[in-house]
């Protein structure tokens, strides 16, 4: 039967006999009647059946009655609301903890179980007890002997990536290729004879200050290290090397770098990552059924459901993505999105948590985990280790995780220790014995100080020092590798080493412990399961869909009305050849919309790529149920098409021709798409397969047989004709509406037309003149073969079939291509860097304070997204507060508020403080005026005055989460160019570059200053070198009052001491700083003088001063009834945080909110607000005599200079699209080889007039579409650096525009060599690039910005007057043949090379000289050579205009 749920149950019925799962009992005696019946009931079940149900207790208030209800439930077809009942029950607690449940699947595999069963009331009864299952759980020991990893590197200005290097590097690996040359490298150790286990059961940390070689051993034992890293030793997991078995299913590794799908909620995500891994317990669960029936053993109902429900694999919802969203804490905004960004979405803390939770949702129990608490409060750290913690020591699982910042209590969870240092292992071994070999050394760590904290600075030559204590000899550095002998030597290392030389004992291995097969599941379930997710991502991106599609409905609509069918007649070759136009028309537009799947399969690689290798699915998976999908769109975009313009431009009445006709659109569609797709896999680069893109398509164009007709095509490119899949598409459109009933009719000039061309040709064919004048000669005839198209009906079925094969073997190639090629850009090896420090900021300044009162942020929401039946957002909405003010009448909206008061004071450091998505982001955005979206209301006030942003900003400075900077910059280049707009006008040169340089040592960077900034996670600085470099930027603005969202996350503990050190000196010099920050240590919290405490839903629940040692905090906690004392030497930030989470307000029964509202610490900030909010006597408010530092000119001046360097170091973008520039004027040179001399017909000049269409359209189309990347990720650092009030949007914009012209310059001399040929091109280039930065400006995304483009791309196609002359173009369209830059291109090149010509010339209906027909045929004249290059011009400006007002004007960071 079916509950009310969805869920499914037997009933049973005792007393007559029958099988049943349930009945009615009031009575407590007869509970245990109706469980073992329920039990004995599953028990009869066959077996494949039994393992379906289990059962559930469902409290009162779910039962629909007044007692607790057992009922059966069928696992594989749980809801959610079950779904959560079983895992509230497993867990048996509300508390983050996951203990109890994993106590109890242990003792279900292996612990003594005693109980009395009573099988019936008239049957004997027996006590079964001591019965032992034994099921032996299985286990993974790595272990890695004489471990080397190392790289060959460029160092120096040699390993900047400019244009010159870029090439030298091409040459040398065409060299290398050809064993010619080997090119000299730097060599770099990374990893240096490192050996040791990890053993199964234990927890083990490792350790190591940054670019010590963590992440790269990380990656060693997970089997994923990068290929072009040379490796040696040996690595096993049970004694196999990685050869024996599939390492990439035994282990994960779980990154440092948050790689989502921006679109899919938290609990999606997950969902999809347990639905790829497969069953949990469904192997043991099989042999531990048969061994508790044999046993009489009955499991825990709890436990066994939860068992049952996480053995059952493939299924679009898992029990264990419940179990972990629970486990990491992620239960409260499980239904949001991810994000990125540009789209708002979950926290920085809760993204690395989906980034481990996707990874131990499935079965693997060997785990090497980076970093996984950058972002998150100790609190949150601190519970998440300890979960794993249970599960190692429960279930055996092995775990080797890297942490940064690991506070002492989270530090006690670990059993055993790595400690790596410059490549070397310095110590391996229990935790709690490696003070005991420091010591040895003649280290001792202070008593305050963090084990973890000690360990990564004791190695370090700055820091190693302060902790020596041996007082009998004086202090002298022992560096890392004299550490590492005497590690060795050492009992722990002769210990290790020991246990190393017993080689592993294979029979021991468990035989499900290392996974034979590649994935979890069957290939079909992980098809489906991509499937699934494919088709929820294109309703999540319905918007781009419906946006293409009323794209190409526009587009058709102004196709229809162009070649209306009141203007056109089947009675001539001229109209016929219009006709023609408009069908080839149709097929270029459907080839051009694919390029906008280019965009979207570049942005899913890195996720691609990352299940990929951790082998979720196979790549044909993903490839093939993308396209499948992409079938029905294509069938949408064909029949919105056809059905606007077939029938309105009269093309043949026939419905099996139309029907035809949309089968042709569809079918160049679908392999449009194929190329894009195989391009973006084959690049992996955007700017890449952007240029590689347009070069197909002008390959694909030029030979399509429209642009020169095959019998011209050069013998040489003869096999480009027949391999174009344009040429077939066109030859079977062709065919089908020119060999329709209406076009067989003869006509006069049809037969003279043929004269003409045999004639012109001068080609005495007598037989096809014969052929041609006899009765065969109709008008679809003689179209066909003017065009040197294919007459025969069979060409249709040939042309079809030819693309649905090129659609195939390109889904094909990408499937391969996803299979076997790599990500193309690697994580660069990182080295630590050193350097001498320097204390203080010298600059003066002016001393602020600030206070904020009633604060109010709200944020406008759907009403779907209320709880129903109240006016609050539900739980996962935790960036804002959760009263809600109002309800806006008629817009279906409601709006959510946070309300805040305190005040920042002088020489004061202020802790912002909370759990993960309490809204500390949020508040700092608020207070530093960085928020785009939603209302602020309250008041803040900026030393007693109004705050007001235009003059906030240039005395401020903000941090942000995200290490936003240009790429392409180098350290030293990135403080400069802050300082300069930043500093006030009157700080001299040398003045400047001095406080650069101090506040570059001040964070320790002057060893990296000539080091590339790079892209996150790629190249470039490692994630605590670049966090560094983001508080330096803000510092070397000298501010006055400095917002920082968790400076330290992402920082070791070395690093974030210096870090606060910094931020310490900066607070004693009389600035205001408030820092968000979320693993202090006792010494870094101990720097803090104020703390703002919050929680989620964004309410204060302190705030005040921390006190000496933090007593003051302390005390008031201490006073609430409920909390216990801290225990002693316990980090009081870390107490602090576990006592205010929201089990603790349940347990106690308070609200910690409204204890603080009626606190004496709120009646005191108050008081203190009220006599800050005064302005002291003659102080007057904030004022300066110009928005910016820096006047408009040297804004221009500086922000040229920066990009200047950034497309200097751009190869990617400018050698490539000069390289494309030589290709295509070679491929076009060749192609169109002396087609210029025959002029003596009009088909011949068409051709030339082609060749130079050609040319103009595909050159400008890359110039726009392979600018947009560049422009779309420095558009982000635009947003963070004119909120820092650092220049106007109008200089910087006037900077990216010109810094183009140098290079478009080059790329116009590399095409062309004529005066006016290359004064025209140059215009082209330049409106065309100026035309792509528009799009991006006008657009929120890049995909976005690539579908309206291919819309204008298309436009400008077809009214530039080559597809339709200017004569033929209606007088209701011929105003946007004047507005169309393409139109005047032409106009101005044709002009300028044959409007001028007397020579003879003859065509269709026309007799005369060139410079005649292309005034009459064409309507271009050589006096329009002048108009045309200042229109070109104007459009260059406008184009430019509109970019630089998009930048000043729009906003789409949605902060």
């Amino acid at each position: 039967m079916a509950a009310s749920d969805g869920s499914e149950y037997f009933d049973v019925d005792t007393e007559s006999g029958h099988d049943t799962f349930s009945r009615q009992s009031n009575a407590e005696e007869f509970r245990r009647d109706e469980t073992e019946l329920l039990w004995a009931a599953i028990e009869r079940l066959p077996s494949r059946k039994e393992k379906k149900f289990a059962l559930l207790k469902r409290p009162a208030s779910e039962s629909n009655g007044s007692e607790e209800k057992t009922e059966t439930v069928d696992v594989t077809k749980l809801d959610r609301r079950n779904r959560s009942l079983i895992v509230r029950k497993a867990l048996a607690t509300s508390e983050q903890d996951n203990y109890k449940l994993l106590a109890a699947i242990k003792e279900r595999f292996d612990r003594s179980v005693d109980e009395l069963y009573f099988r019936s009331l008239f049957i004997n009864f027996c006590v079964v007890c001591g019965k032992r299952v034994g099921l032996e759980v299985p286990k993974v020991e790595v272990r890695f002997e004489k471990l080397n990893v190392a790289a060959d590197v460029l160092i120096g200005s040699r390993a900047l990536p400019t244009l010159v290097n870029y090439t030298r590097d091409v040459i040398e690996r065409l060299l290398t290729c050809l064993r010619i040359f080997r090119p000299q490298r730097h060599h770099l150790s990374i990893l240096k004879d490192i050996s040791g286990s990890i053993k199964p059961g234990r927890m083990t940390l490792l350790l190591g200050p940054p670019g010590s070689g963590k992440s790269t051993l990380l990656l060693a034992l997970a089997g994923k290290l990068d290929t072009k890293l040379k490796r040696s030793g040996m690595i096993t997991y049970n004694g196999h090397a990685f050869h024996e078995f599939c390492v990439q299913r035994t282990s994960a590794y779980i990154s440092q770098t948050d790689n989502h799908i921006a679109e899919l909620t938290v609990r999606e995500t997950l969902d999809f990552g347990a639905r790829c891994e497969g069953e949990g317990f469904a192997g043991n669960l099989r042999e531990l059924t048969r061994l508790e029936k044999e046993n009489h053993i009955r499991p825990s109902p709890e436990v066994d459901a939860f068992m049952k429900a996480c053995s059952v694999a493939g299924r679009r919802h898992s029990i264990s993505t419940d179990y972990i969203l629970k486990v990491l804490g992620l239960d409260v905004c499980s239904e949001t999105v991810i994000g990125n960004d540009m789209v708002r979405g979950i926290s920085g803390g809760q993204r690395k948590r989906v980034t481990t939770g996707e990874m131990v949702v499935g079965p693997r129990k060997t785990l090497f985990m980076d970093e996984i608490s950058t972002g998150l409060d100790s609190s949150t750290t601190y519970q998440i280790v300890k979960c794993i913690k249970n599960f190692v020591h429960q279930m055996e699982a092995t775990v080797l995780m890297a942490l940064l910042q690991p506070a002492p209590e989270t530090f006690n969870l670990f059993d055993d220790l790595v400690v790596l240092s410059e490549g070397h292992m310095v110590y391996e071994g229990p935790r709690e014995r490696v003070l005991e070999f420091f010591e040895s050394l003649g280290f001792q760590k202070p008593l305050r100080k963090g084990t973890a904290d000690f360990l990564q600075e004791v190695t370090s030559r700055k820091d190693q020092a302060q902790y020596w204590a041996e007082s009998s000899k004086p202090y002298e550095f022992i560096p890392v590798s004299k550490i590492s002998e005497a590690y060795k030597s050492s009992i722990y290392g002769r210990s290790l080493e020991s246990s190393l030389r017993v080689p592993f004992d294979k029979s021991k291995s468990h035989v499900s412990a290392l996974r034979k097969k590649e994935y979890g599941v069957s290939k079909w379930k992980l098809f489906e399961a991509c499937f699934s997710r494919e088709y929820l991502l294109i309703k999540r991106h319905s918007f781009l869909y419906i946006f293409k599609t009323i794209q190409v409905a526009f587009v058709g609509f102004v196709t229809c009305t162009l070649f209306i069918r009141t203007r056109l007649h089947p009675t001539d070759v001229m109209d016929g050849t219009l006709y023609l136009g408009c069908l080839f028309f149709a097929l270029v537009h459907m080839m051009f919309n694919g390029f906008s799947e280019l965009p979207l399969m570049i942005f899913r690689l890195p996720v691609f790529y990352k299940q990929r290798d951790n082998h979720f699915y196979p790549a044909w998976a993903w490839s093939i149920s993308s396209w499948i999908l992409r079938v029905p769109y294509s069938a949408v975009e064909a029949v919105v098409w056809s059905v606007i313009v077939y029938y309105s431009v009269g093309f043949s009445p026939s419905a099996g021709r139309f029907f035809r006709h949309v089968f042709v659109l569809f079918s160049i569609h679908q392999m449009a798409l194929g190329l894009f797709r195989t391009l973006a896999a084959v690049a992996r680069n955007m700017i890449i397969s952007n240029t590689f893109g347009s070069a197909a398509l002008l390959v694909v164009f030029l030979l399509g047989g429209f642009i020169m007709p095959k019998e011209m095509i050069k013998p040489w490119w003869v096999w480009g004709f027949w391999l174009s899949p344009l040429s077939y598409a066109q030859s079977a459109i062709a065919v089908n509406e020119f060999t329709a009933t209406r076009w067989k009719k003869l006509h006069l000039t049809c037969l003279h037309l043929l004269y003409q061309v045999q004639w012109s040709n001068k080609n005495p064919n007598t037989t096809t003149l014969q052929k041609l004048t006899g009765t065969n000669t109709t008008v679809g005839y003689s179209v066909l073969h003017y065009h040197s198209l294919p007459t025969d009906d069979n060409w249709y079925w040939l042309g079809v079939g030819v693309l649905l094969l090129y659609a195939l073997v390109f889904n094909i190639i990408v499937t391969l291509t996803l299979a076997y090629l790599n990500p193309g850009n690697q994580p660069s090896p990182a080295k630590a860097d050193t350097g001498s420090r320097r204390q203080g900021m010298t600059l003066p300044f002016k001393p602020l304070s600030m206070t904020f009162h009633n604060i109010n942020y709200l944020v406008d929401m759907p009403k779907v997204h209320l709880v129903p039946g109240t006016m609050s957002p539900p739980a996962h909405l935790t960036y804002a507060k959760s009263r809600i003010t109002s309800l806006c009448p008629g817009h279906g909206f409601g709006r959510y508020n946070r309300k805040e008061v305190a005040t920042l004071v002088r020489r004061v450091l202020t802790a912002l403080m909370g759990s993960s998505g309490a809204g500390k982001t949020t508040l700092m955005d608020v207070l530093a005026g960085r928020k785009t979206g939603g209302y602020i209301e309250g008041e803040i006030n900026i030393s007693g005055f109004q705050k007001e942003q235009g003059t906030f900003a240039r005395v401020s400075g903000y941090v942000e989460q995200n290490d936003i900077h240009s790429p392409q910059v180098t350290v030293i280049e990135s403080l400069l160019f802050s300082a300069f707009l930043r500093l006030p006008a009157d700080v001299n040169a040398k003045q400047r570059r001095d406080f650069v340089e101090g506040v570059m040592k001040l964070v320790e960077l002057d060893n990296l200053r000539d080091a590339l900034v790079g892209l996150p996670g790629s190249t470039g600085l490692s994630t605590e070198q670049r966090k560094r470099l983001t508080i330096a930027v803000e510092l070397v603005a000298n501010p006055s009052i400095i917002f920082m969202d968790e400076p330290t996350s992402g920082l070791d503990a070395r690093a974030a001491a210096i870090v606060m050190r910094t931020i310490r000196n900066t607070v004693d010099t009389g600035r205001t700083v408030v820092c968000t920050i979320h693993q202090p240590s006792n010494e870094i919290f101990e720097a803090f003088d104020e703390l703002l405490l919050m929680k989620r839903g964004g309410h204060v629940i302190y705030g005040g001063k921390v006190g000496e040692r933090s007593e003051i905090l302390i005390k008031y906690f201490e006073s609430i009834n409920g909390i216990s004392p801290m225990p002693s030497e316990y980090n009081p930030a870390n107490w602090m945080l576990e006592m205010t989470t929201p089990a603790v307000e349940e347990r106690i029964g308070q609200d910690f909110a409204v204890i603080y509202k009626n606190s004496k610490q709120y009646r005191d900030i108050e008081a203190l607000i009220r006599q800050t909010s005064t302005p002291q006597p003659g102080s007057e408010p904030l004022y300066f005599s110009s928005t910016y530092s820096r006047s408009g000119l040297l804004q221009f001046q500086t922000c040229f200079w920066k990009q200047n360097l950034v497309y200097w170091r751009s190869p990617e973008y400018n050698a490539v699209r000069l390289f494309f520039t030589t290709m295509c004027a070679l491929i076009v040179g060749s192609v169109f080889w002396d087609v210029g001399s025959k002029r003596n017909n009009s088909q011949n000049l068409m051709v030339v007039m082609g060749a130079l269409y050609t040319a103009v359209m595909f050159l400008g189309v890359n110039n726009s579409s392979s600018v947009q990347p560049v422009i779309a990720i420095e558009r982000t650092v635009f947003y963070r650096e004119r909120a820092a009030g650092m220049y106007s949007a109008i200089p910087y914009a006037i900077a990216q525009g010109l810094v183009e012209i140098p290079y478009i310059a080059i790329q116009t001399i590399v095409y062309g060599k004529l005066l006016l040929y290359l004064v025209f091109m140059f215009l082209t280039f330049t409106y065309f690039t100026f035309y792509g930065m528009l799009a991006i400006g006008l657009t929120p995304s890049q995909q976005i910005a690539a579908v309206v483009s291919s819309a204008f791309y298309s436009l400008w196609n077809l009214l530039a007057g080559f597809l339709v002359p200017k004569p033929k173009i209606p007088g209701w369209w011929i105003w946007f043949y004047y507005i169309c830059p393409i139109s005047w291109t032409l106009q101005g090149l044709i002009g300028s090379q044959l409007a001028d010509l007397e020579e003879p010339i003859v065509g269709p209906g026309f007799q005369g000289t060139v410079k005649g027909y292309l005034k009459e045929a064409l309507g271009i004249e050589s006096n329009m050579i002048g108009i045309s290059a200042l229109v070109l011009f104007a459009f260059s400006v406008f184009f430019f205009l509109v970019f630089a007002l998009s930048l000043k004007f729009l906003n789409f960071q949605k902060r």
